[in-house]
């Protein structure tokens, strides 16, 4: 179960349209994967920051949040994992073990999945 995240810019004030961008997805027990769009100069969390400014961000579930709690959803995560995952769903799985007892995403050739040093991964091409 996950739940993905928007940006929502350009909104026009009259009939409501605007631009949107997937900021990334939250999987429960996994790093946030952190959408990053090169073609748009979003290459990792400071590119997003500078995004959030003057912009609304919303989850699927169409509620808004803040710039503060999405970064808290990006960057503030843990998971209470009871067993260490074995090598076989590792593989099969292309995750590796991450921060505070989350997944991590591993090298895949249907995802470019890069490691950051937090509780994120960056993640290029399309989401599901």
């Amino acid at each position: 179960m996950g739940t993905n995240y928007y940006l929502r810019k350009s909104i026009c004030d009259k009939c409501d349209r605007y631009d949107e961008l997937h900021v990334g997805k939250s999987s429960a027990g996994w790093h946030f994967s952190l959408h990053i769009i090169p073609e748009l100069g979003i290459n990792d969390l400071e590119s997003w920051k500078k995004h959030f400014v003057g912009n609304k961000i919303f989850d699927e579930y169409g509620d808004e949040i803040t710039p503060e709690q999405m970064i808290c959803v990006i960057t503030e995560r843990s998971w209470n994992r009871e067993d260490v995952p074995d090598a076989k769903f590792l593989r099969e799985n292309s995750a590796e073990i991450g921060l505070n007892g989350l997944l991590a995403h591993g090298y895949s050739p249907y995802r470019r999945a890069v490691r950051t040093d937090g509780t994120y991964d960056l993640i290029g091409g399309d989401f599901s």
